[in-house]
Parts: structure tokens; sequence; C-alpha cells
């Protein structure tokens, strides 16, 4: 009978308690939440870079501007040279020195001897030419010598500054065969027109000598002249080798 009551007023006292505890609780902090704040650590050390990503796809915005050009690299071997220019247009004529003015220089004695060095000149190569040819007027008349043909015969001579001997008249024909004293070539030819002879300056002959029958023009090839041993002429093939006589002028 007494029991039921006896648990009702336990039940209480037990309800009461505990609802005691939980406000006491609520106003009592943890150990650890209430305890003293600390300073922060030192941060941990850097992590290891990761792999290089793949290139990704361009962006779709507009291009930007082009920086500015690096710098010059250095230079290249030099190039094949390429061909030869044309020559340019001749230069206009630089003024004239006045030498005059020059310290020590005397115009005047410098064209003497000049004038007589030309002088001693002139009379040297008179005296060669007198000592080897025949003279007839103002022309020496002098053999080289040599035996070519007749294009030969006009180089050799035109490098002497003269020309194949050409007589004029009688007395330069006599001269030359007696400076020849062999078959020589004369400055003669018919090369342009048959039968019709010319200098080698172009001008028809006017004085001939030509051995009886000639000039024949065997074979149609005799286009060039020589002078017999006898002084007499006759047509030749150019081709041929004969004595070179050059004419000098005074």
């Amino acid at each position: 009978m007494f029991l039921f009551p006896s648990f009702l007023l336990l039940g209480v006292v037990t309800a009461s308690y505990a609802e005691t505890v939980t406000e006491g609780a609520q106003s009592t902090c943890p150990v650890v939440a209430c305890s003293c704040p600390v300073l922060n650590g030192f941060p941990g050390k850097d992590g290891r870079d990761g792999a290089k990503g793949e290139k990704g796809e361009p962006g779709e915005g507009l291009r930007g501007l082009p920086g500015p050009p690096g710098k010059v690299g250095p230079a290249g071997s030099p190039g094949i040279p390429g061909p030869k220019g044309a020559v340019g247009p001749k230069g206009a004529v630089g003024p004239k020195g006045d030498c005059g003015e020059c310290v020590g220089f005397d115009s005047r004695k410098i064209d003497a001897e000049i004038s007589a060095l030309r002088s001693e000149l002139r009379g040297f190569k008179k005296w060669v030419l007198l000592s080897m040819g025949e003279q007839v007027g103002k022309k020496y008349f002098v053999s080289t010598g040599k035996m070519l043909n007749f294009n030969g015969v006009k180089a050799l001579c035109s490098q002497l500054h003269a020309f194949v001997a050409t007589p004029r008249n009688a007395e330069e024909n006599v001269a030359i065969h007696k400076v020849a004293k062999d078959i020589a070539y004369l400055g003669i030819t018919d090369e342009r027109t048959e039968n019709r002879f010319l200098d080698l300056s172009g001008n028809r002959v006017q004085y001939t000598n030509w051995s009886v029958g000639q000039p024949n023009d065997t074979g149609n090839e005799e286009d060039c002249v020589v002078i017999w041993s006898n002084g007499k002429w006759n047509d030749v093939r150019c081709s041929d080798s004969f004595l070179a006589v050059c004419e000098f002028s005074d």
C-alpha cells in the first residue's frame, strides 16, 4: 500500500535533481574550451610543383597587338657575289690643276726637257731606220726579217707603229726591193672587189709594177700582192708566208 507513494516521491526528487544538474552544466565551461588562447605555429613548407599540364586551346578573344621586335641577331656569312654590273657613263672632266704654283716647279724647264728628249728620240729612231732600211723622202722602209702570212704582216707592222710597205712610185718600189732582197708582201689587195686593187686605207692604187701576165688570180684565190726579187709584182694567196717589210713615216 505504501510502495506506490514511495516510488512517486523518488521520481519527483530524481527529476528535480536532474534539472538542477542540467542548469549547472550550462553555466560551467568545459576544461579545453575555457583554457587560455595560444600563438599560431610557423607556416608549413611549400609543396612540390606538379607536372606541367597540356597546352590549352587558343582563346576565342581578339588577338593582341604584336610585341616589340627582338634584338638584332649576329650578321650572317657573306653571300655569293652577284654578276658584274654594266659600265657606268663616263664622268665629267675634273678641273685642270695649276702645278705652276707648286713649290720648286718650273714648267718652262720641264717643257724644254721634254722637247729635248723628243728630239733625241727622233734622232735615234732616224739613225735606226737609216741603218736598217731605205729612206725615200719622209718614208723609211725596213725589213723585219720575219716570214708571215698577210694578216701576220699587218699585225707586226701595227705593233711597230708602222704600215705594210706600199710603194706610191718607182723610187719607193726600188727602195722596198733593196730592203727586201726576197719576196715580200705589199700593202695592196683586191679582197673587196676582184681586180680592183686598193691600199690598206681603202684607196685605189695609182702606181703598179706588175710582172708580165699578172695579176692572174690563179684558182680565184690570189687576193694579195708581193714584190719579187726582181722588183716586179705578182698576186698571191694571202695565206702564204712571205717577208714582212714595214713603212715608217718621219
